[in-house]
């Protein structure tokens, strides 16, 4: 079973965290937040927004391939990069991942 490594975030993660066994199948998001990891998730995992847009530094090319819609949510995001994903759409498979959440989110209904 791989291992979440998730890089320190000044406010959702400050030390970091190391998440063992993960089980394949579950989505980066939902992985977070039950640990305790309060990404935000504005339109509730639907992959209608991109406040969970999160960098996978390592295992990119073992989770599921992003669909069009994904993709085309990917470019509003802040920070965007090669190994972005949105992670309510990002499924762990069989390798260990590296996890970066980056530093600022788009969310316009937090915004007015």
């Amino acid at each position: 079973m791989p291992k979440i490594t998730i890089l320190p975030h000044a406010e959702l993660c400050p030390e970091g965290k190391i998440i063992e066994n993960v089980p394949a199948g579950q989505n980066v998001c939902d992985l977070l937040l039950e640990h305790h990891i309060e990404i935000e998730h504005a339109c509730d995992k639907s992959c209608a927004c991109t406040t969970c847009h999160v960098i996978i530094r390592k295992g990119f090319s073992s989770l599921t391939e992003p669909t069009e819609l994904e993709e085309d949510l990917l470019d509003q995001a802040w920070g965007l990069e090669a190994e972005s994903r949105l992670s309510c759409q990002a499924i762990v498979a069989n390798e260990d991942l590296v996890v970066e959440i980056p530093k600022y989110t788009i969310n316009h209904a937090r915004e007015h």
